[in-house]
């Protein structure tokens, strides 16, 4: 069980008995307001009459079952915040009613611990936001949490599913993908899903250290093996045992380095620099780069060797830019995070905002969008994301403009991938088809985005015959 970091009122469970008590009393107290308690695995022990009204399931129903199965929603199946930071405090949900309708309401939670300070439980409040409105959050049904990444475009579901096959074994795994792509992320996901994933888990950027810097922290070092070696230095390779090493932006490896890491991979064991004992290491290796491999071999500047022995296995990470209807999910799961943090609360994402979001071609990908919203809640005060919200050169995308007139946006997707109907109105098409991909296929949203009518769009889609 992991331990939470408790608020400074965080109140222990010495006597459960007289706990569960205090919040039978505190739900006959508010009736308007759902009320329930969860024991340390977070299994409903409460249900209060106002909690069945406003979410519809009895105390009969949900009494000793996980509480993911009576408060549906996005953000408590990726991380739950009362177990992660010890509280929550006014935060704006939309859950599933039982009947599958919305529910749009405002959280207040407190954990329970244990007197080793251990999450033991908690008591949560659930109000409906009737007033300011609910949470316009755009996470269709089909999303998929894996590892803290979100994802519905096929693309990046075909990779997760990649993650879980190649993970049952230890095959080195050779991670592609642009610059904030999310290769690390990856290859997390590869050691959580693997045999070792209670071992360590170690990165390195192979193109931030210089080469002598760069082996003293891959192999170690002995003391006195060169001028300021005051000690015995592991290294990575004997941080990682038992667990899993990535090694980020390979290709920047030195070609000196590059034999060394062979004849580690070779020969399962690491001889620190300066020393003359070797010492055997069980490390999985995840390498990770945005260049091609093969052309740096062919430039010679990789051994050819060594990338045989890295690319086992290829994950091709996909660019953001190449499934734009992910990109207002993972708005909205970096909006939930944050709105966590009592800096801001975003409640709906301004159309014109929208546009300029879905318009910008993201060259540095999930990075970048996630310092977007960073930027966002730090610059802005409402609870509406707007367009003055976001960086400048966002703001300097041209917005997706009303259909029949110039273009706003220059097609994405590969060429290729386009079909004859893209001759009719390249720039109109492409402007449909995002928008119905960033609604998950709804016609009355994709409408909204694009700044039209439900008729409007059906016209133009036929005529595009999209």
């Amino acid at each position: 069980m992991s331990r939470t970091t408790p608020p400074p009122d965080a109140p222990t469970a010495q006597d459960p008995g007289e706990f569960l008590g205090g919040v039978q009393l505190l739900g006959e107290l508010q009736p308007d307001r759902a009320v329930f308690a969860v024991d340390a695995e977070r299994r409903i022990t409460y249900w209060s009459a106002g909690a069945e009204l406003l979410l519809g399931y009895t105390s009969q129903e949900v009494l000793g079952k996980p509480c993911l199965e009576a408060q549906r929603c996005h953000q408590c199946i990726v991380g739950c915040g009362l177990q992660r930071q010890g509280r929550v405090d006014q935060v704006p949900l939309v859950l599933l009613h039982r009947s599958g309708a919305p529910v749009a309401v405002t959280k207040t939670g407190r954990a329970v611990l244990d007197a080793s300070g251990r999450f033991a439980g908690g008591v949560e409040v659930l109000t409906r936001d009737d007033g300011a409105g609910p949470v316009e959050t755009e996470l269709p049904a089909d999303t998929v949490a894996f590892h803290g990444m979100v994802a519905r475009d096929s693309k990046m579901l075909e990779v997760f599913e990649l993650v879980r096959t190649v993970a049952r074994s230890d095959v080195t795994v050779l991670v592609r993908g642009e610059t904030g792509s999310g290769k690390e992320g990856i290859a997390r996901a590869i050691h959580l899903e693997s045999k070792r994933a209670k071992g360590p888990f170690v990165a390195i950027n192979c193109a931030t250290l210089s080469a002598t810097l760069l082996e003293s922290e891959l192999f170690g070092h002995v003391r006195g093996a060169f001028t300021g070696a005051l000690r015995d230095h592991p290294g990575l390779f004997v941080a990682a045992d038992r667990g899993t090493l990535l090694l980020d932006e390979v290709a920047e490896l030195p070609l000196e380095l590059q034999a060394r890491l062979l004849r580690v991979l070779q020969e399962r064991s690491v001889t620190p620099v300066g020393g003359t004992k070797a010492r055997t290491v069980d490390v999985r290796i995840v390498a990770a780069t945005h260049q091609s491999l093969r052309q740096a071999v062919a430039e010679g500047r990789f051994r050819q060797d060594l990338l045989y022995r890295l690319r086992v296995v290829p994950i091709f990470v996909p660019a953001l830019r190449e499934r734009p209807g992910d990109i207002p999910l993972l708005l909205w799961h970096a909006i939930e995070q944050r709105n966590t943090q009592g800096q801001r609360v975003i409640r709906r994402i301004a159309p014109d905002a929208m546009r300029a979001l879905l318009a910008y071609p993201w060259p540095g990908n999930v990075r970048e969008l996630l310092n977007a919203v960073d930027y966002a809640f730090a610059i802005g005060r409402s609870s509406e994301l707007r367009l003055a919200d976001l960086p400048a050169e966002l703001r300097e995308v041209a917005p997706l403009l009303p259909l029949g007139t110039a273009p706003a946006i220059q097609p994405t997707v590969d060429r290729h991938s386009v079909d004859r109907h893209s001759e009719l109105g390249s720039d109109e098409a492409e402007q449909l088809r995002r928008a119905l991909a960033s609604s998950g296929g709804h016609v009355g949203k994709a409408a909204a985005l694009l700044g039209m009518s439900r008729p409007t769009f059906w016209r133009h889609r036929r005529r595009l015959g999209i």
